[in-house]
């Protein structure tokens, strides 16, 4: 990889000056002039992996050294969440800037044969927001939020380009029989018939890369839905092997919904260093066409790991400190690694604390363009604090909802946590309630404790949502009708 531009740019002096003298917005149009263009934006997001699976937040398992210097190079948080606890509606989340108690989609629902529930056609995304600031917009990897030919394929949704995965299910599979090249589907032919020629995360990673040089002299926004380490345990062999005996006596995976893995530690391990391959490839390619300085590189994951396919994230201490999985509320299955890296604008090596969720990132790109964000949001500009700028907003609180595994709702309000399960099967199920400065892990509840403090974050819980859209959304226990149908 080729060396990373260092210290402070005059577009970020320049910002300094002017937001200390009060204009934000102003130093903002003054870095934006200076950079003598709005500002890329490349988002690339990894799927199931755990808020300590990489290096720079602890991981001692797997070697994950690009990731790794995107974190020394930039800005790692702390305590940023994904927008849910499983793939779509953390993504719904993402692109309309809107948490799981406001957005279109808030669980996993299929669409058959292929795809998963729409998002309503009047929708407004990332990808609508940055285009209509003249932004060249890409989506790459695994959309999950409507099926082909629906009203929010990606096309429909502000993407100029689309090449991936349209349904997430598929995606389970790295060698698939074909794959979407905007509306048109690309066969595959060397996976069929359960061949396994093509390895699709290769071709989706060389589709990106391509993205960034077809589009070096106008600014763009590309969209980098990986799909490791997601199940099933699945890397090239040449990847596996490397990795093969490091972690002693291997369990093969079960036969079942994912393909059998002799050696899903290693598998796992492989997905992972794939995984980090392609970020240090992106932040590279980048390099290589100048345009390094121009853009704002962020890295997160979708939610915390699976323990699907065979994949152990108790072994690889995948959440750290942190309690729970995907799926779940607490911690582990909500708090993501989030880096960014912008250098001459973003400082080297900062760790921040700042509370966030995948609903900022909308508002903040916007901001970051120069374009106003839509009305009625739940995010809130990150800018300065990316920036290392005085006047970052903070959040009242932060809210998910989850209608599966029983009917899941969760709150954050400053070091206060408040989480309530069961709710399909209990709507009088007890709030539990942990304080996350001396409690990270949620293991104490403390609702008996505080009592009244309890009852003031359950009211909120209860009046931080309106009803879905889909029934296929539907938690009766807080006031929806009664779900007609099955949510995955």
């Amino acid at each position: 990889m080729q060396k990373w531009v260092k210290g402070q740019s005059r577009a970020r002096r320049c910002v300094r000056a002017l937001v200390l003298g009060g204009t934000w917005g102003v130093a903002l149009l003054v870095a934006i002039a200076a950079a003598g263009r709005p500002v890329n934006v490349v988002y690339i997001v990894a799927d199931d992996l755990g808020y300590a699976d990489v290096g720079a937040y602890g991981g001692t398992k797997v070697p994950t050294p690009n990731i790794d210097r995107l974190a020394a190079r930039g800005i790692r948080f702390t305590q940023h969440y994904s927008g849910s606890t499983v793939c779509a509606p953390a993504r719904a989340s993402l692109m309309t800037g809107l948490h799981t108690g406001h957005a279109p989609v808030r669980g996993n629902h299929r669409h058959e044969p292929e795809g998963q529930a729409p998002m309503s056609p009047d929708t407004v995304t990332i990808a609508h927001v940055l285009r209509g600031a003249g932004y060249a917009t890409g989506g790459f990897g695994k959309w999950g939020l409507g099926y082909p030919g629906s009203v929010s394929d990606p096309l429909k949704m502000g993407f100029d380009r689309f090449y991936g995965y349209n349904c997430q299910r598929m995606a389970h599979s790295y060698y698939p029989a074909f794959l979407w090249d905007n509306e048109q589907r690309v066969m595959l032919w060397g996976n069929v018939a359960h061949r396994r020629k093509d390895y699709a995360p290769h071709l989706i990673h060389d589709a990106a890369l391509s993205f960034i040089r077809a589009n070096r002299d106008r600014p763009f926004f590309l969209y980098y839905a990986l799909l490791q380490p997601h199940a099933e345990m699945d890397a090239p062999e040449a990847v596996v092997a490397r990795f093969r005996g490091r972690y002693g006596q291997e369990t093969p995976s079960s036969e079942g919904y994912y393909r059998r893995s002799e050696t899903p530690k290693a598998a796992f391990a492989a997905m992972v260093s794939v995984l980090d391959q392609y970020v240090g490839e992106v932040a590279g390619e980048l390099e290589a066409q100048g345009l390094a300085d121009r853009t704002l590189l962020v890295f997160t994951s979708d939610n915390g790991p699976h323990a699907e396919g065979g994949h152990d994230p108790e072994y690889f201490d995948s959440t750290g400190p942190l309690r729970g999985v995907k799926r779940d509320l607490y911690e582990g299955g909500i708090r993501v690694p989030m880096i960014a890296m912008w250098p001459g604008h973003i400082a080297a090596g900062i760790v921040s604390d700042h509370i966030s969720a995948f609903w900022d990132v909308l508002p903040t790109v916007a901001e970051l363009a120069g374009v106003p964000a839509p009305a009625q949001l739940d995010g809130l500009s990150m800018l300065p604090t990316l920036l290392g700028q005085p006047g970052q907003v903070e959040h009242d609180y932060l809210y998910w909802e989850f209608p599966a595994a029983g009917g899941r709702v969760a709150l954050r309000r400053g070091e206060w946590k408040a989480v309530r399960y069961g709710l399909n099967r209990d709507p009088e199920a007890p709030l539990q309630l942990y304080n996350l400065a001396n409690d990270p892990g949620e293991v104490r509840d403390v609702a008996a404790d505080h009592p009244a403090l309890a009852a003031e974050l359950g009211r909120l819980l209860a009046s931080a949502r309106r009803r879905p859209i889909s029934p296929a959304f539907y938690i009766p226990a807080l006031g929806d009708p009664v779900r007609p149908d099955r949510v995955e």
